[in-house]
């Protein structure tokens, strides 16, 4: 008998245990069900209310709603809005939890001429139509997929949640909210030398042609503040405008140049995007001369202001860089590695300073760099960077690209400054007062003096009276749409999806002046990129190799060449059209060369494929069979070291 009770003890136990595992996971799933949470395995947590979404949140003293609007009756509704709308739905139950209570969510089926469709018209959420051909004769059938944010008298909508726009759910959700809880804008002034403003030409809407739409750029920014364009020969700045951006200022006047230093030493602060070459301005300057002309005289900088703070900015130099190359396509042919478009990776961004710390990409074509030393009293920050591999080029040669600006390439060991921010007690670039105008210049010499005296004298600030805060750029190029984002026509809706963080950088700047820091955490991390650095490396290391063996075969050529043309004069006049043993035993040398070259070539993209073949095999092994391989491990060595306990016993 006792035999047989210690035959079934282990049955019987088995038993239990399965009975209790079954009880505790049903409990789990009782307990997950009525509690909605979620778990974010993702590397940056994209998918949990970030630490700024919180701040906000916490900010708010009045209930705010959020009417979320999407047709869920019917079929209607294509299955990827569907998804998408419960993803939605799940992230605003995530607001709701965090706020408190204090956001409530109000959700509606907005049916054809149903109480819902009119309160989602009020709340100017917009009906997109997906068919045509409606029975009833409308205009087709329509789907809801929007929200609006309501605090009191205020509202934020949301017509139509864009799922290409996924990555900014967060951020645009925390913006509305934002915007409800302080309605009050700041007041931004933009100064421009480039239609960022957008622009009207009554020629070309004669022949059917729309105007110009304003830059993306602006339309983000107006979202948050109360945008004022000031003229790019404006004497002074208005003391509404506490933050000021200058994007291109191409002959600027002293003048001009003397409001934005009285801007700064009263306490303004600063943004200024400057370039050395412009391909937006080089492409409405009209044909081909025109733009070789503006290209050679154009560029943009603060010549005078720079000076006074210590800092040098050179309009006739662009810089490559080996490491951040971008593949440019030109025309129908294949895409050409161009190294004086930057495509910044992190190892170029400061991580450490709040503006910069979520992005990892961005995007600068034919940018400049800042040099010089920061006088007495100014700290420098240095927001981007190039590596060591880079050079200064002739900007007249950069435009051709092509290669052309990395034929000869030299890296210069240094690593230039392409952004920084400059923080302390900035001194005048204009010791002797406002400078004299085009009318004054006309005037006597008495005259002139007599202006220059009155100019000490007109209350001019000779030093700022605290702290200012300047952030300077060398390029202005990474605002332009083109560079920064992928703009669509969605159900009539112009919407633009980033595709680099060159806007989350602008508007972190912005942000960190004027407006709610919390949102840049938001932003920045909408635009997420892991480059393959290690394979950028290789390929800049392969690059070197081609350069040299490059420059070789140029070097054999044009000494082949050479000594081909020497024969030619010392030929016999009769033997004009003879090659003589001499020039035939050249041109077989050369030719010779030119064929050990070409396999040497060969054999440097051969190794390179071998090396990026080999890197991205590793990576594969780690991700897929990685894990596994260490469970396995774990498991393996979990049951030998019972094993062992249990023979021991």
């Amino acid at each position: 008998m006792t035999t047989n009770k210690h035959k079934w003890e282990p049955l019987i136990y088995s038993g239990l245990g399965v009975a209790a595992m079954f009880l505790i996971l049903v409990a789990v799933g009782v307990i997950a069900g009525s509690v909605k949470t979620r778990l974010d395995l993702t590397a940056d947590h994209l998918y949990t209310l970030s630490g700024g979404t919180r701040k906000v949140l916490a900010k708010i003293d009045t209930p705010v709603e959020i009417h979320f609007f999407w047709t869920q009756s019917g079929n209607d509704m294509p299955v990827s809005l569907k998804t998408y709308a419960q993803h939605v739905e799940d992230l605003l139950d995530e607001y709701r939890q965090a706020s408190g209570g204090k956001i409530v969510i109000k959700k509606f089926d907005p049916q054809p001429d149903s109480d819902a469709e009119d309160l989602a018209k009020l709340d100017g959420v917009e009906g997109q139509t997906l068919n045509a051909g409606d029975l009833l004769g409308g205009g087709g059938d329509k789907v809801y997929l929007g929200l609006a944010v309501v605090c009191l008298d205020q509202k934020q909508a949301i017509p139509f949640l864009d799922p290409s726009r996924e990555k900014l759910l967060e951020y645009d959700l925390t913006r509305a909210i934002g915007q409800v809880i302080n309605p009050q804008k700041p007041v931004l002034g933009v100064m421009s030398g480039l239609p960022v403003f957008g622009q009207y030409n009554p020629m070309m809407a004669q022949m059917g042609s729309q105007s110009q739409e304003p830059w993306v750029a602006i339309s983000e920014l107006q979202r948050d503040f109360d945008v004022k364009q000031i003229d790019m020969n404006a004497e002074t700045i208005d003391t509404n405008i506490n933050v000021l951006l200058v994007i291109h200022p191409a002959n600027i006047s002293d003048r001009a140049q003397y409001a934005l230093d009285q801007f700064v030493l009263r306490g303004g602060k600063l943004i200024a995007f400057l370039d050395p070459l412009s391909a937006v301005d080089n492409r409405n300057s009209g044909n081909m001369q025109n733009m070789l002309q503006r290209a050679a005289s154009g560029g943009s900088s603060l010549p005078k202001l720079l000076k006074a703070w210590g800092l040098e900015f050179d309009t006739a130099k662009v810089v490559a860089d080996q490491n951040y190359v971008t593949p440019v396509r030109r025309g129908d042919g294949d895409p050409t590695p161009e190294p004086t478009w930057l495509s910044l990776t992190p190892k170029a961004i400061d991580r450490n300073d709040v503006v910069t710390a979520e992005i990892d990409s961005l995007l600068l074509p034919f940018a400049g760099v800042f040099t010089g030393t920061p006088i007495s009293g100014l700290n420098e920050t240095v927001l981007l960077k190039t590596s060591t591999n880079s050079m200064l080029v002739d900007k007249m040669m950069a435009q051709f690209g092509g290669g052309t600006s990395i034929k000869d390439f030299v890296p210069s060991g240094k690593e230039y400054a392409l952004a920084l921010r400059l923080t302390g007690k900035f001194k005048t670039a204009f010791p002797d007062g406002k400078p004299a105008g085009a009318a004054d210049s006309k005037d006597t010499d008495d005259k002139t003096k007599d202006a220059a005296k009155a100019a000490k004298n007109d209350g001019s600030l000779k030093e700022s009276v605290k702290d200012g805060v300047v952030v300077l750029v060398g390029d202005t190029d990474m605002l332009y749409d083109q560079f920064a984002v992928h703009v669509q026509n969605f159900f009539g809706q112009r919407l633009a999806s980033p595709f680099n963080g060159n806007l989350n950088f602008l508007q972190n700047v912005v942000e960190q002046m004027a407006g709610d820091s919390n949102l840049i955490g938001v932003r920045s991390r909408a635009v997420q990129s892991r480059p393959f650095t290690r394979v950028n490396e290789i390929k800049a290391q392969a690059e070197d190799q081609y350069r040299s063996k490059i420059s070789q075969l140029e070097k054999d050529l044009s000494d082949a060449q050479q000594k081909l043309g020497e024969l030619e004069q010392n030929k016999d006049k009769n033997q004009r059209f003879i090659l003589s043993p001499e020039q035939q035993n050249e041109i077989k040398q050369f030719q010779a060369k030119e064929a050990q070259t070409k396999r040497d070539l060969k054999e440097v993209r051969k190794q390179l494929r071998k090396d990026i073949d080999s890197l991205e095999n590793r990576l594969k092994w780690i991700n897929i069979a990685g894990m596994p391989f260490l469970v396995t491990a774990a498991g393996i060595s979990l049951a030998l070291l019972k094993r062992k306990k249990t023979a021991a016993q």
